[in-house]
């Protein structure tokens, strides 16, 4: 494929009234300005744009007063934010670098008043691309639309020198990659896995932002092939990179590696949270692999692979929530509903893993069976365990002890003293509930409790006391 064709018609139907209002006042203080960066690489390939980026020849003290509403966020590196309306727009002044001693920030920027200079020192091709509204020329002096033609990524210059300055850039490679459906080029690609060891003086918060996005693309297992085959997957999570040939039984026709990844791919890409879990899954199989009459296992996988998500999340800086949420649905992916299941036990089944959590965990599960390989398995009872969950719970059936139609204050009517024993008869009330939900009474409640309590119920130690496996650390 040659150079890519460009429409310029389209990119000026496309570019906001925003940046045109920055481009125009710019312009009019006798500076010029530019669509630059990500956002002109995705107008040009008529995708949709997430952030636009500007650069300009007036410096920061210059720009400020010809805009009534200024943010100095990164002024330090010659970026303000405009908001124009709805809109933001980063506007950032042509510069220069010099080291970067610490492989993330410049260790001094130089503005500039040299266009060319500036998408010299940017990452790739792709984004080393300039173009102002009303101008049939786009800058391209590296070749960036040649790129784009043929769907490479490509370093500027020399790719050592790219990413020494920048060791996140070698994530960022891989992510627009996926995101693009791009090849990495040769040299580039080289490149990546003789400074892949660089990524471990990036910041964890960089890091998960950029695993994120590529979480979010249409066929993140491309992402997870090339960290896998430059060598970043084993800094970035070698716990999923222990899975690459660990061998699965007749069920599955990949190993776990290849298995998990088609499973995110398989997971609803607007659910970060699912693909998280996807991801993660069978993060625990390696260390729980064994050999049973000739077959292959991987027992309790479920459980230890919820400590290991947390372990891992927590070590990529996500937040509290999205931790739990992640390791809960892990600790209960294997569950196997049955339509021959009875409305006790799917409201059981609700109370066990949380009302709130079913539509993750059915996404989960069918996202698990996708990436088998094998075509296999029939997907129409998971379709359905939702409707039945719906039918179930519109019969207003308890699931929880604060749900039940009597509570402390009527035990101790009861004449049951404050403590353990209370837990044990609510308990007790909700597990009859969950059988006849019509039970949930108070009368009916009430005569129940004082036959336990009759009969010392309160007093006998139960499992629950312990703590569930989730709940200690699973």
């Amino acid at each position: 494929m040659s150079v890519l064709p460009v429409d310029l018609s389209r990119l000026e139907q496309a570019t906001p009234p925003g940046a045109r209002a920055i481009i125009e006042r710019i312009e009019r203080a006798g500076g010029n300005a530019y669509l630059v960066g990500g956002c002109l690489r995705d107008l040009l390939l008529a995708r949709p744009v997430k952030d636009w980026d500007l650069a300009t020849d007036l410096t920061p003290a210059e720009l400020r007063p010809l805009f009534r509403r200024v943010h100095a966020v990164g002024a330090r590196f010659g970026t303000l934010i405009i908001p124009v309306g709805s809109q933001i727009f980063e506007v950032t002044t042509f510069r220069t670098e010099s080291e970067y001693s610490d492989a993330r920030h410049p260790d001094r920027v130089v503005y500039t008043r040299d266009l060319q200079a500036d998408l010299q020192r940017r990452d790739f091709t792709i984004n080393a691309l300039a173009w102002r509204p009303g101008h049939e020329h786009i800058v391209d002096p590296h070749g960036g639309l040649f790129d784009l033609g043929r769907g490479e990524i490509r370093a500027v210059g020399e790719p050592a020198q790219r990413f020494r300055e920048d060791a996140l850039r070698l994530m960022r490679a891989v992510r627009q990659a996926t995101e693009l459906e791009f090849r990495i080029c040769e040299r580039t690609f080289s490149g990546i896995r003789a400074a892949a060891g660089g990524l471990r003086h990036v910041s964890a918060e960089r890091v998960r932002d950029e695993l994120n996005k590529m979480l979010q693309a249409p066929r993140p297992s491309r992402g997870f092939k090339l960290l896998h085959d430059t060598g970043l997957l084993a800094i970035v999570l070698p716990e999923l990179d222990a899975a690459y040939g660990v061998r699965q039984n007749r069920f599955h026709a990949y190993d776990v590696f290849h298995h998990t990844i088609y499973a995110v791919d398989a997971a609803p890409a607007e659910n970060l949270i699912v693909r998280l879990a996807a991801l993660l899954h069978d993060i625990a199989k390696p260390q729980t692999a064994e050999e049973s009459e000739g077959e292959r296992t991987f027992y309790g996988h479920q459980v230890l692979g919820a400590r290991v998500a947390r372990r891992v999340l927590r070590r990529l800086r996500y937040s509290n929530e999205v931790r739990e949420r992640v390791a809960h649905l892990v600790y209960h992916h294997m569950f196997y509903y049955q339509p021959e299941w009875t409305d006790s036990a799917v409201r059981r089944f609700a109370r066990t893993v949380g009302l709130e959590n079913i539509p993750d965990l059915i996404s989960l599960r069918l996202a698990d069976m996708a990436g088998n390989g094998k075509k296999s398995g029939d997907r129409t009872p998971l379709q359905k365990l939702l409707q039945r969950v719906d039918d179930v719970m519109t019969k207003d059936a308890a699931l929880t002890v604060k749900d039940l139609a009597i509570g402390g204050q009527e035990l101790m009517e009861l004449g049951l003293q404050p403590g353990p024993g209370f837990g044990r008869i609510l308990r007790a009330l909700l597990e009859q509930v969950l059988d006849e939900p019509a039970r949930n009474t108070p009368d009916a409640l009430r005569a129940e409790a004082q036959r336990m309590i009759g009969a010392g119920l309160h007093l006998q130690a139960d499992t629950h006391e312990r703590g569930a496996p989730e709940e200690r650390g699973a």
